[in-house]
């Protein structure tokens, strides 16, 4: 898109393309937010965990308070032993970022910098149609 143009001049190949891209990147956003959800739940069962350990000792089941202290609390949630805050880091930079960038640079090679052109033309036709 020239720097005289607007998302109006666009071909609809380009419309689509820029659509699917923001829409693509949308999606991984909300999958980064289930990730985050799942790492905050994690945290709170590990939480209720802690406070079992402590009673299980107080009621005398040491054996039992051990293994929460020993071998649940300290486990990673993977099979590799990785806490949930890393499975989050490592979606975020290995994945999300170069995504982030990738979005950024199609919509500014082809729209400008202009967000959500698919959006805007819907926007535009339903005005239309409803002036008429």
């Amino acid at each position: 898109m020239s720097d005289s143009s607007t998302s109006t001049d666009l071909t609809a190949e380009e419309q689509t393309a820029m659509h699917e891209v923001e829409v693509g990147l949308e999606w991984m956003l909300r999958a980064q937010g289930h990730l985050l959800a799942f790492h905050h739940a994690i945290g709170h069962g590990m939480d209720h965990l802690d406070v079992a350990e402590t009673e299980l000792r107080a009621a005398e089941y040491t054996t039992l308070a051990d293994r929460i202290r020993d071998d649940i609390l300290p486990r990673g949630v993977t099979a590799d032993d990785r806490w949930s805050y890393s499975v989050v880091e490592e979606f975020q930079a290995s994945f999300l970022a170069p995504l982030t960038e990738f979005e950024r640079v199609a919509r500014d090679s082809v729209t400008d910098g202009e967000r959500h052109v698919a959006e805007r033309a819907q926007e535009r036709a339903w005005r239309e149609r409803a002036r008429r």
